[in-house]
């Protein structure tokens, strides 16, 4: 288990790869097997913890050292989504090779379990805290977070209270040959419908098309597709894309009239893609179901909707720009969150970003806002600012960006070295004097 390095703490590479192995697909999920295994690394160390297990396979874990006033929360979630194919190796496999592991769950979000436990257990064996550091390793996040940290929030709040918390965040955004780091201090909200429509079911060999639910169902797609969202800009948003467009060479001041023109001028189109999808609300329709048979027309017909929106902006604002698009189908929530932010001026988001750079360079780290939504929510709702840390690497492989939620995902062991000594030395700061 975790094969040790020099100095008798175990190897955040060799953690992270006997947690990939560790299969906790959401869903069903299984995060209990990942907890248990925290918990021997804990024990091991005689560093107090807990398993909290709301349902049956479905176990968070959570650990502290440090006695004192001030509290710092290092949150991760120990559950991934379900494979994809196409794999070059299994990937369960937790692979070491050349310079990374491989496996589900690398970047998303078991390598951050890895680095938040082996900087905890670096602590705990070397410094004696003037505070507490909370390790919360949750269930859940990838379907909601409702039985992992969103339990934790309702049920068991003062175990993760903090006056602020580290989780997982936007990865390091590549612009030529330079990487530049971000801090993520919000994320847009999920609002996600289900659309239903209803048809006449009759013989396929004399169709009437206005009885056909698939047929309904695709000119709602097809109106939900040329859709043209209203752009929406934070100050964050606002600075994000000006600091982009400066380093492109374009010297035009960003605003909501003229962002899309600067994106179109922008010469990194998978930065373009980011860039556009946090200045407005975006529509993916991603699933749908209907008919059963060749020839029989449909009688009804399901549709799946993601939606992210933007502060501001809320599902009765969804619900009001897409009535005319909708006005033929049932809509029913499926999920929704609203947008969170933390503040990005006062002296946590300092410290994390003056220590962030002693480990990346003295490069721009920049205020970023996460397209998909995570567990930090829940801590916001608590009144706890929430950042989060991405890949945290000085040489970033756009082919590990690609492989978040898809194939052959993995985290280059450098990165992971470096976020451990990083967690380690935030903690230090904050709670070591």
């Amino acid at each position: 288990m975790g094969r040790k390095q020099e100095g008798g703490n175990p190897a955040v590479e060799s953690v992270l790869s006997d947690l990939i192995k560790i299969q906790s697909v959401n869903p069903p999920g299984g995060e209990t097997g990942v907890a248990e295994y925290l918990k021997r690394l804990f024990d091991r160390y005689q560093i107090p913890n807990e398993i909290i297990e709301p349902s049956p396979g479905r176990a968070s874990f959570i650990a502290c050292i440090g006695e004192g006033n001030k509290r710092l929360l290092y949150l991760s979630h120990t559950d991934v989504v379900p494979i994809t194919e196409g794999w070059d190796s299994p990937p369960f496999s937790g692979e070491l090779k050349d310079g990374f592991v491989h496996g589900r769950g690398a970047i998303d979000c078991k390598g951050l379990v890895a680095a938040e436990a082996c900087a905890v257990i670096h602590l705990a064996q070397t410094l004696k805290l003037k505070g507490k550091l909370i390790f919360a390793a949750t269930a859940d996040e990838e379907v909601g977070g409702y039985l992992g940290a969103g339990f934790l929030a309702e049920k068991y709040p003062d175990k993760i209270r903090a006056d602020f918390t580290i989780n997982e965040g936007a990865e390091p955004l590549a612009m030529g040959s330079k990487t530049y780091h971000s801090l993520s201090v919000g994320e847009k909200g999920p609002a996600w419908m289900k659309l239903i429509s209803k048809g006449i079911s009759s013989h396929g060999s004399v169709p009437v098309m206005e009885n056909n639910a698939v047929v309904k169902m695709a000119s709602v797609i097809n109106g939900l597709a040329n859709y043209k969202p209203r752009v929406g800009l934070t100050s964050e948003t606002q600075s994000l894309v000006q600091t982009f467009a400066r380093l492109d060479g374009l010297s035009d001041k960003v605003s909501a009239d003229n962002v899309d023109d600067v994106l179109r001028r922008l010469s990194d189109r998978v930065l373009v893609s980011y860039l556009s999808a946090v200045t407005r609300m975006t529509i993916s329709p991603d699933v749908i179901h209907g008919g059963v048979k060749t020839n029989i027309v449909p009688d009804n017909c399901e549709a799946q909707i993601d939606i992210r929106i933007l502060p501001g902006q809320n599902w009765e604002y969804v619900i009001n720009e897409l009535k005319e698009i909708l006005g033929g189908v049932e809509v029913e929530t499926m999920q929704y969150h609203a947008p969170s932010f933390s503040r990005s001026d006062n002296e946590y988001y300092r410290l994390i970003e003056s220590t962030l750079k002693e480990f990346v360079g003295d490069v721009p780290i920049l205020p970023s806002i996460c397209t998909g939504a995570t567990d930090s929510r829940y801590l916001r709702e608590m009144g706890v600012p929430s950042y989060g840390i991405g890949v945290m690497t000085l040489n970033m492989d756009p082919a590990m960006s690609g492989s978040v939620h898809g194939k052959n995902e993995k985290i280059d062991i450098a990165s992971l070295r470096l976020k451990t000594d990083f967690l380690a030395s935030l903690a230090k700061k904050y709670l070591g004097n």
